[in-house]
């Protein structure tokens, strides 16, 4: 057990139990690798033998983490423009549709996106009336999202600075799970929120079957940019020792795990160069806008099915201050 870098300017570190749960002895789950970019090495995923939460162990360090978000990485691409086109709020009220930007139903005020990307949400939510700003650790991302006008903090979430005025809702798309020290992150965003304010995140859900299935090929374990893969109640117990308390849970009316992950498995099964490149297509479909407005309106009712059964591979959380 254990992982291998070959040629990479990456270092590994072991990492604790974020929860500091006492050394029991972590439960070895699989070995991966970096199945998006093809970027060399082998990944450990264990799980702690006292709270359960499974995480990336060993992991790259936080300096040299960077070798695993090239520039190709989807989440840096650019938002289409410096406005807000009919493609744009279309696919905003998707995005709420399938439960992937769900918000509480708060009047505008002071929001912070951490792990913002190029600005494509804070251009949404500033259209809605919010004063907006971001923290993005790349300098390139980051620097679109000024681009468009937005206050943005270049680093990680960790080590940002405090606001001069505390927000009302602080929101993470597929954040969390990315972070080194999660705890101290969500301390830091519930220290910068006013009293009875909210937090809004996203990320994969390890409790659904997708995972147990695709096991290594489960697109959303994505080693070793993941360095922890959340369940509900593992989620809802380090929100808890951040100082939030869970007000809702909501399973994402969502595919995309299951359509990409069946690529992965393709590429396990065969070297038929037909086959490989309906694999990569599959692979492609989360970030293949056209073929989203295409196919939801066939894959929506499955998705509410998984939804409605808590199996989907992907959830929203909602929770609210209690220090």
């Amino acid at each position: 057990m254990g992982s291998n870098i070959a040629q990479t300017p990456v270092l590994l570190e072991n990492a604790p139990c974020p929860m500091g749960c006492a050394d029991a002895g972590d439960q070895f789950v699989l070995v991966g690798r970096d199945r998006l970019h093809g970027l060399p090495g082998e990944f450990t995923v264990v799980r702690c033998s006292v709270c359960g939460l499974l995480r990336t162990n060993p992991r790259p360090t936080l300096e040299t983490s960077g070798y695993f978000y090239p520039r190709d990485y989807a989440p840096y691409h650019k938002p289409a423009g410096k406005k807000l086109t009919l493609r744009d709020h279309i696919a905003a009220r998707a995005h709420r549709l399938l439960n992937a930007w769900r918000i509480p139903d708060l009047p505008p005020g002071r929001l912070l996106e951490f792990g913002c990307g190029p600005g494509g949400y804070l251009l949404w939510a500033a259209d809605q009336g919010w004063s907006v700003a971001g923290i993005e650790p790349s300098r390139e991302a980051a620097q679109t999202a000024r681009s468009l006008g937005f206050r943005v903090h270049v680093g990680p979430l960790e080590a940002a600075p405090d606001p001069e005025v505390p927000y009302d809702l602080s929101v993470g798309w597929m954040v969390v799970e990315h972070l080194h020290n999660p705890l101290k992150a969500l301390r830091n965003l519930c220290s910068w929120t006013r009293s009875d304010g909210w937090l809004a995140i996203s990320m994969p859900n390890a409790a659904s079957k997708e995972f147990s299935f695709f096991r290594d090929s489960w697109f959303a374990l994505e080693l070793p940019r993941h360095l922890y893969h959340f369940t509900p109640a593992t989620i809802t117990s380090l929100l808890k020792k951040a100082g939030w308390q869970v007000r809702e849970i909501y399973q994402q009316r969502n595919l995309d795990n299951i359509i990409a992950s069946c690529g992965y498995l393709l590429e396990n099964l065969s070297n038929s160069r037909i086959l490989r490149i309906l694999s990569r297509r599959l692979v492609r479909f989360p970030t293949n806008v056209p073929l989203h407005f295409l196919t939801y309106p066939f894959l929506f009712p499955v998705g509410c099915i998984l939804a409605t059964l808590g199996q989907s591979g992907r959830m929203t959380v909602l929770a609210q201050k209690t220090e």
